[in-house]
């Protein structure tokens, strides 16, 4: 080997101090910030009193640090599972590529042609770092090598296979987190846009004629029984379920639809309270399920182990795997349209007429397993299945190229891409709106999201009135003991009132009265 090699493949025994200085500072620099930006946005949120999205935060560090934390396990593991050695025979079944593929990218990879540009580009820091390894990937690898073949045997994982799984591993992990987060930014906004409706409502409770007339109204003139229970087919189920398929394409959440779901969920939960803002309490609920959605629970790391194992050469699973979200969101679109058309069917077949608002019935009933959390699970799937197929597409492009045989033919890639980028639109603008709202027509609610709120609101209460009896001490110093008796008073009051607030028939109220 020449000499500007040698020096190419130095190791840190002849490497100059300055460069390994250099390079610790900027690794460390670049942690560092990371570690202060997330640190400093857990600090905003908790500012904020944005307590969900803060706990979804610190669930994203978890997941960096289980990421750390496989990076680490592979890193010291690799002399060990390279020095596992198998029969050639055991390493020629259920492989991604044919053999005959092996030999041509091998023949290519001796006349210096196996990349193009573009994954020339994006791999040059891979081959660069493996590069300045030298002496440890050619000898050592050999080494390995020869201690298999000493023993008729393969190694079971090379050092460049278990590199490239190490990094695929970070990228699926950064992408599921990417578009979970853009899916509820998405569909965050969506939602906000029905705060005009929540305005309108709440005007007209504050109209003394408004609230005090009550007519009485034919339940199949009301918009919501016409919307969802009039027409061709009212009384078939097929035909309902038709209906439900085709409405979480346009128009999934109407006016109507919101009016009559909010008055049924304050009427069961908080009926005392009719200034409920209903709104505000789906955005907090739909906070608090994102910290689950945001996460890589254990079963979806059991699904990636899966899929690695059946993506054999001629299965085309990659391809057939990307209809698994596809199907699952249409359900899921399907069955929240589904029960608001199942509210509509029980109040249009109980009453001819009403006096006053109509009143649907929330219950668990409606929902798969009675468990409307089972919705919030198979949406978990969806976004981390989607994910996993945006990651592995670009994975494979960049490591391995796009006419890679793992990549298959262009036939099979473009139907992925399309359904990826329609799963992601569908769920963001449709699905996840229809479970912020269809899923509080449940038996019960987030008692958490209140008690959180309402102590917040009393310790703004206590500070408020101490500083009010702070000026008046100054105003007036010979009453302080009489003011020291009404402090006393005033804390009774906000224990009671904090002690009540524990009870998820008065909670509601109290959160409604603050606003």
């Amino acid at each position: 080997m020449s000499a500007g090699g040698a020096e190419e493949e130095a190791n840190l025994e002849f490497t100059p101090t300055w460069v390994v200085a250099a390079v610790c500072t900027v690794i460390v620099a670049i942690s560092l910030a990371a570690e202060r930006f997330l640190h400093y946005g857990g600090k905003f949120l908790k500012n904020k009193n944005q307590k969900p999205l803060y706990e979804a935060l610190q669930k994203i560090k978890e997941e960096l640090m289980l990421l750390g934390f496989i990076s680490l396990l592979l890193t010291v593991s690799q002399n060990g599972i390279t020095k596992i050695c198998v029969p050639p025979s055991v390493t020629r079944y259920m492989l991604p590529c044919s053999l005959d593929e092996k030999e041509k990218v091998t023949v290519e990879h001796l006349l210096g042609q196996d990349r193009f540009h573009f994954e020339r580009f994006f791999s040059f820091p891979r081959r660069l770092l493996a590069e300045t390894r030298g002496t440890e990937t050619e000898t050592h690898a050999l080494a390995k090598t020869e201690f298999c073949a000493r023993k008729n045997k393969v190694p079971l994982l090379s050092v460049e296979a278990l590199h490239h799984l190490h990094i695929f591993i970070f990228v699926l992990a950064v992408v599921h987190v990417t578009f979970s987060v853009l899916t509820v930014i998405f569909g965050g906004a969506r939602i906000r846009q029905w705060k005009h409706w929540e305005d309108s409502i709440a005007k007209q409770n504050y109209e003394t004629d408004q609230v005090l007339k009550r007519k009485v109204v034919d339940v199949q003139q009301h918009d919501f029984i016409k919307g969802r229970f009039s027409g061709f087919g009212k009384d078939s189920a097929i035909v309902g379920w038709l209906k439900s398929f085709f409405k979480q394409f346009y128009g999934s959440v109407t006016k109507s639809d919101y009016v009559t779901l909010r008055h049924g969920f304050i009427m069961t939960h908080c009926k005392a309270n009719p200034k409920f803002n209903f709104h505000k309490y789906m955005i907090r609920a739909l906070e608090d399920d994102f910290k689950q959605v945001v996460g890589i629970s254990w079963y979806l790391w059991v699904f990636v182990v899966i899929f690695l194992l059946l993506n054999i050469n001629g299965w085309h699973t990659y391809f057939w795997i990307a209809f698994i979200p596809f199907i699952l969101l249409l359900a899921v679109g399907t069955k929240l349209e589904h029960v608001i058309t199942q509210l509509a069917h029980e109040v249009a077949e109980k009453h001819a007429a009403i006096e006053g608002e109509l009143v649907v019935q929330p219950s668990d009933d409606h929902f798969w397993f009675h468990r409307p959390h089972f919705v919030l699970f198979l949406i978990h799937f969806i976004l981390f299945q989607n994910a996993f197929e945006i990651a592995f597409f670009f994975w494979i492009w960049v490591t391995y190229g796009f006419d890679s045989c793992i990549m298959g033919q262009v036939r099979y890639i473009v139907p992925r891409l399309i359904i990826g980028v329609f799963i992601q639109v569908l769920c963001s603008y449709s699905t996840l709106p229809l479970y912020a709202i269809v899923t509080q027509m449940g038996t019960h609610f987030k008692a958490a999201i209140f008690r959180e709120h309402v102590q917040v609101r009393l310790a703004g209460w206590a500070q408020e009135a101490k500083k009010k009896k702070g000026v008046k001490a100054d105003s007036q110093p010979g009453e302080g003991s009489s003011h020291a008796v009404a402090g006393i008073q005033l804390g009774s009051v906000f224990q009671k009132r904090a002690s009540a607030a524990e009870d998820g028939a008065s909670v509601p109220k109290v959160e409604g009265s603050a606003e």
